[in-house]
């Protein structure tokens, strides 16, 4: 089985991965771990005049990397193997679309940081993907 854990960097994020390598005992066979960052489009309009693609492509690698800095290092300290991707665009979209992609068993994401007010303002991405995903989410608080 395939496990897809979407993280952005922070504590929320990382306590979904740090449920997973905690859980893995549990399972009959040990899952194959898919660590995901999506980054946002920063690249629109008139940027591309004044920036070029390597720019912007080792912008989106430079975080992307930051972000999955706790999560590799965690998987090698619990001798786990897993792949990484970084992707581009908007969050439960993107997530969806790479779970999809890899035929992804379940999905394991955590609440995001934000207050009540903030999540109505700019959408749940955790609502988002339970609404879009083909495969069971889990969700660590």
């Amino acid at each position: 089985m395939k496990i897809l854990v979407p993280l952005d960097g922070s504590d929320n994020a990382n306590r979904a991965l740090d449920f997973v390598i905690a859980n893995i005992a549990t399972l009959k066979e040990t899952p194959q771990i898919l660590l995901l960052n999506v980054q946002w489009k920063v690249a629109v309009g008139n940027v591309k005049l004044f920036i070029n693609q390597e720019t912007i492509d080792d912008y989106y690698r430079e975080h992307g990397m930051k972000a999955l800095q706790h999560a590799r290092a965690a998987l090698d300290a619990a001798n786990l193997p897993y792949h990484y991707h970084i992707s581009v665009g908007t969050p439960a979209e993107a997530i969806v679309q790479y779970a999809n992609e890899q035929d992804v068993g379940q999905i394991v994401m955590s609440k995001q940081g934000h207050s009540d007010l903030q999540a109505k303002l700019l959408g749940s991405v955790v609502s988002k993907v339970l609404h879009l995903a083909n495969c069971p989410v889990l969700l660590v608080k």
